[in-house]
């Protein structure tokens, strides 16, 4: 095949600081060949002239000049009277209520009916006798306590904030100042930042309260939550037929997913490079929602592919959706890809009507060779949306055939420059060696998954040299030939369904 004939698998795994024993190397010799092979379909579309798309914004990055700051404290002052709150002894009492929506939430501690220490302590409490594996982290009750004393005076005062006692689950990729943030990841077991993610900074204004971090695929590579170094995430649903089988989640934000179905967590932010909110919500029946690329911050959070990722919100219903992306959507000049638009308050529209006809598209190359279940949700689904006037036509894109060509090109490739800093010596799990390119080798194989490291082997070599114009370049060109597909698609319809 064309991976083993031109290049050697322990020249690419050499070039990305790992080490591969003969036995591994067969192994990812044999799956990165078959890659290799099958992206090579992207040779049959023409390219010429086309220039390549880094970015779907296609803005000017601006880059932020270096500021040396100092340092805050991680330390926080805490009360040694854990049975008061606000001065008073608090009296535990039996809480009984199914609050799923976060209005009916904030509604309820408006009105006084529920106070944050009790919503707080009945999620904590169902969190911790989770099974699921769906928190790497459940932060104790302490750190939070200052947080819900000034969350229960702002609802004494009417002063509420948009995500105020809401209490949330935060995936495991976004740095939380004095929170450990490992990605789900040996090489960052022990890794606690200094700062805070843009993301989970502005939920924290928000008056949001943190439960913990979420579990996902390892860098958020995978698909099903099985990747994990800290065990793989069950999906709290059952198949009715083989009910003892655990079932996945999805990935990489299965983790988020979970928690959310299970109801452990009001909602939880995750991450989608190629689907890892959309799919785990879908698999859990939640509400996942990728946000346009820039419209929330990537600073601080654990890269994969600079070019895909984007945060975004899992709940249980479009409305919590809204609330969540009201707080994370903003201009972050941190950013380099952050863009600096007029934010609406997705809040607004819902349950209005549309002020015109609308039309969705369904696209026909989408639908071969999909099983006859999800033929049958696409037909319910187009019934109830017809009795809402809402007219369907047949589209079809002429790219779909090179899209995952394309995406195992880009991901890998921007993921293997983004995993280059991980290297044992500033931070993050260190191998022992006795120089220091030792040191960065065993690091490296020692401190990522199997999956990382042949995501990284692929992008290596596509980056190589000889390899770069007829990959990287390649799928580049392909990605703005796939963009303008929906733009002419879009200007027929209103929406795509898929799948």
């Amino acid at each position: 095949t064309i991976f083993m004939s031109d290049i050697n698998i322990k020249k690419v795994s050499y070039l990305a600081k790992l080490a591969l024993n003969d036995d591994k190397a067969a192994l990812y010799e044999k799956s990165l060949s078959e890659i290799i092979e099958w992206v090579d379909n992207l040779k049959k579309i023409d390219t010429e002239g086309v220039k390549p798309l880094h970015n779907i914004t296609e803005k000017n990055q601006n880059i932020r000049n270096d500021e040396v700051v100092k340092n805050n404290s991680t330390e926080e002052i805490l009360s040694n009277a854990p049975e008061k709150a606000q001065n008073f002894f608090r009296v535990p009492k039996v809480v009984e209520w199914d609050l799923t929506t976060i209005k009916e939430i904030k509604d309820q501690l408006s009105n006084k009916k529920i106070s944050v220490q009790e919503l707080y302590d009945d999620y904590y409490n169902k969190a911790k006798k989770s099974e699921l594996n769906s928190f790497n982290q459940l932060l104790e009750p302490e750190y939070n306590k200052q947080n819900i004393i000034n969350s229960q005076s702002r609802y004494d005062e009417e002063k509420d904030l948009p995500l105020d006692g809401i209490p949330l689950g935060i995936k495991d990729l976004f740095c939380t100042k004095g929170i450990a943030t490992t990605a789900s990841s040996k090489i960052l077991e022990k890794f606690i930042p200094e700062y805070e993610s843009r993301v989970t900074q502005n939920l924290l204004n928000d008056g949001s309260i943190f439960l913990g971090k979420n579990n996902c695929d390892e860098f958020a590579m995978g698909s099903s939550n099985e990747t994990s170094f800290y065990g793989p995430v069950i999906n709290p649903w059952k198949n009715k037929n083989q009910i003892n089988d655990h079932l996945v989640p999805g990935g990489s934000s299965g983790g988020s997913a979970s928690a959310v179905a299970e109801k452990i967590c009001v909602a939880s932010i995750g991450t989608d490079t190629g689907g890892s909110i959309r799919q785990p919500a879908s698999l859990c029946g939640v509400v996942g929602l990728k946000p346009t690329f820039g419209s929330c911050s990537r600073w601080g959070v654990v890269a994969f592919a600079s070019s895909l990722d984007q945060a975004g919100p899992i709940t249980n219903t479009v409305e919590d959706a809204a609330y969540l992306l009201n707080s994370v959507s903003s201009y972050d000049p941190n950013d380099s890809t952050s863009s600096n638009h007029k934010r609406d308050n997705f809040l607004e529209g819902i349950g209005k009507n549309f002020d015109r006809p609308i039309t969705i598209g369904i696209p026909s190359d989408y639908l071969k060779d999909v099983s006859s279940e999800i033929i049958e949700q696409i037909e319910n689904t187009k019934k109830h949306l017809t009795n809402l006037n809402i007219k369907f036509i047949d589209v079809e894109f002429t790219t779909t055939d090179f899209a995952l060509s394309t995406y195992y090109i880009i991901a890998p490739a921007e993921a293997s420059s983004n995993l280059a800093r991980y290297d044992g010596i500033r931070y993050g799990y260190r191998g022992k060696g006795d120089s220091l390119e030792e040191i960065y080798i065993n690091s490296r194989s020692e401190g990522f998954g199997e999956e990382v490291i042949r995501r990284i082997l692929i992008g290596t070599y596509v980056l190589s040299a000889g390899y770069y114009d007829a990959y990287y370049r390649k799928a580049q060109r392909v990605r703005r030939l796939i963009k303008d597909d929906f733009q002419r698609i879009l200007k027929d319809v209103d929406f795509i369904l898929t799948p």
